[in-house]
């Protein structure tokens, strides 16, 4: 389970593709869809188009893993923030009533506009 006190996805990056399917897709209710995959070096979080759903790749041979649902329709408000001049990183966080905040920070070539709209689509 994510530790909402310090939450924290750092460096993710858009696979592009849905490289981690044979072991997410079974965890799929009827009616869900893969909407999008970003990595960061063991860890990743999957998108959609119901839930985030953040990997936790744990131990030395990575076998251990936490799998934390994070349902769009829990999502009390959201936060984007974008890439800038310098700092080429975006951020989204998630706030989820008498859970806390999960952050996930995403590198300078991820979309996080369509991150944001999408979780919007989802939410309002």
């Amino acid at each position: 389970m994510i530790d909402f006190k310090n939450g924290s996805f750092i460096k993710l990056k858009d696979t592009k593709k849905f490289h981690n399917e044979s072991l997410i897709k079974p965890l799929f209710v009827p009616g869900e869809e893969f909407l999008g995959e970003y990595q960061a070096i063991r860890d990743f979080v999957i998108f959609t188009n119901k839930r985030v759903i953040a990997v936790n790749v744990q131990g030395m041979t990575g076998k251990k893993k936490d799998f934390t649902t994070l349902p769009y329709s829990k999502i009390q408000a959201f936060s984007i923030e974008t890439a800038g001049v310098i700092d080429l990183d975006s951020e989204l966080e998630l706030y989820f009533s008498s859970l806390g905040k999960v952050k996930f920070e995403f590198t300078g070539s991820s979309n996080i506009v369509e991150i944001g709209r999408t979780i919007s689509q989802y939410i309002l």
